[in-house]
């Protein structure tokens, strides 16, 4: 005991803390975007079983092609604006009321993606997840565990998010086969860059002394980042590998 020093810090103490601490903050974001991807799933399904939804979100023409309806329009921008409200309003908001609009969120997005079900078969879109699941692991465990400052190629992944988003709109009137295969092979780059560069700002974001309250939103906020990444992902490798009915 008379070799006690009260002022001397245990630093390994603290890292372990530090460690222990990010891991449950990490496992949050994960278990939030993942209940995220399933209430997305189930929602599509849903739809696929109950008639009424299918006529309320799209309808199919007489050469089987399928269209969304005008309340499908209206939900896109639904999620557009709990997307902008969620970002620019976390702060103010408890947890609860940010969890809330995420669950929402990924409510719509499942009642959005539900056409994919008809124009897909259900076992290319099992396999196309299932490269997705590992593509984006590997992608987010490297970007966890890299030491190289990944932040330098945000403006470039920006860059590519900007134009996907610009040339996909163009090619709803130009209707180009070249032009979505492009946006397709960008988008994949795109998306499992921004996976492994999401996952490393959500890592050093956190901070052991925050708050409880702070803590959930900064998941919650991670989670979304994450579940946009995994989702767009899905859906630009469904274009390469899903194979569509007849």
């Amino acid at each position: 005991m008379k070799n006690y020093n009260p002022h001397i810090i245990n630093h390994s103490a603290i890292g372990e803390g530090v460690d222990q601490g990010l891991r449950s903050y990490m496992l949050k974001v994960y278990g939030y975007m993942s209940f995220g991807l399933v209430v997305t799933a189930l929602l599509a399904f849903a739809v696929t079983q109950i008639p009424a939804l299918q006529n309320l979100l799209f309808v199919i023409n007489a050469q089987g092609h399928v269209a969304a309806s005008g309340f499908a329009i209206m939900l896109l921008f639904a999620q557009i604006g709990l997307v902008l409200w969620l970002s620019m309003r976390i702060s103010q908001m408890d947890a609860s009321t940010a969890q809330l609009i995420f669950w929402s969120y990924a409510a719509l997005t499942g009642l959005s993606l539900s056409p994919i079900c008809y124009v897909y078969t259900g076992a290319s879109i099992t396999r196309v997840f299932s490269i997705t699941a590992c593509t984006f692991g590997a992608m987010s465990l490297y970007g966890y565990t890299t030491k190289k400052d990944l932040s330098s190629f945000a403006s470039f992944l920006f860059m590519g998010l900007i134009g996907i988003i610009l040339a996909s709109v163009v090619n709803i009137w130009l209707k180009s086969t070249m032009v979505e295969f492009v946006v397709s092979a960008v988008g994949v780059l795109v998306f499992t860059g921004l996976t492994a560069y999401d996952t490393q700002r959500i890592k050093e974001i956190y901070w052991e002394q925050d708050t409880t309250e702070v803590h959930s939103k900064k998941a919650i906020m991670g989670a979304l980042a994450l579940y946009l990444d995994f989702i767009n992902l899905f859906l630009m490798l469904l274009r390469f590998f899903g194979n569509r009915r007849s």
